[in-house]
């Protein structure tokens, strides 16, 4: 959409999270575990884990933290984490899908509604906006990956469904089936991805007011920083010169 950048929004998700480094670290531990127990503990062998692996490399995560985090999935004294999706309405008329891997319940559920209630959003009922979102693999490269014509020939190559890309970087859509064998793939060709995950991809983008923008991004925010919750997804599109604002 002209003037309107996905990665724009997308890196001020990733700049909020920087600042809370040992948060997000414990966050990709949490997952590393859960994928860990969920299937063999070795990511060669498990296409969750294996993502779940690529995502703390690209946030410097340090090997004995993953390994560790590899480990802890045996040990007897491992968290039972439930996976929890939630979804709601922030500002602006804005959907919002938020995935939860927590160890009770009705904490999680308790402090996601109280996030949505107190920044201007309503938690709906489970499939109260999914309906809006195609469940997706996402393997996202920095634009140094390469420019975008080559990224493009690549992805077709590798069995992609659709390239996004833009100044800060590319977005690389598969089917949920495919995601594990494009990735592969594409990492003989472009290298390791910044991440490779299962994604919501919105079918119809909201355009997001200035006013409503703040108080969206101080509602994502305030999900984002609790223990529990893993991934906040939204159909929220705002202009550039509206990020540049919210800076």
């Amino acid at each position: 959409m002209a003037g309107h950048s996905k990665f724009k929004n997308i890196m001020h998700r990733k700049g909020a999270q920087d600042k809370k480094r040992s948060a997000m670290f414990s966050k990709l531990s949490r997952e590393i575990t859960v994928a860990a127990k969920m299937g063999l503990p070795d990511p060669d062998m498990n296409a969750r884990l294996r993502a779940a692996v690529l995502a703390a490399k690209a946030q410097s995560m340090p090997k004995d933290n993953i390994q560790r985090s590899i480990d802890k999935a045996s040990s007897s004294d491992a968290e039972n984490y439930e996976e929890i999706r939630y979804e709601g309405f922030g500002p602006g008329g804005v959907s919002l899908i938020v995935e939860a891997l927590s160890d009770n319940r009705n904490r999680t559920a308790t402090n996601v509604r109280t996030a949505f209630s107190k920044n201007g959003g309503n938690l709906g009922a489970s499939g109260s906006v999914s309906h809006g979102f195609e469940r997706m693999g996402l393997i996202e490269y920095p634009a140094t990956a390469g420019d975008a014509d080559t990224v493009l020939e690549a992805a077709i190559e590798a069995g992609a469904d659709d390239v996004e890309s833009d100044e800060d970087g590319h977005q690389i859509w598969t089917s949920v089936d495919a995601l594990h064998e494009v990735a592969k793939a594409l990492e003989a060709t472009l290298g390791e991805p910044d991440s490779t995950k299962l994604a919501w991809r919105p079918q119809t983008p909201v355009d997001v007011a200035e006013e409503d923008a703040t108080r969206l991004m101080k509602l994502i925010d305030t999900l984002e920083d609790d223990d529990d919750v893993q991934t906040v997804w939204g159909n929220y599109e705002i202009s550039d010169a509206v990020m540049e604002k919210l800076g």
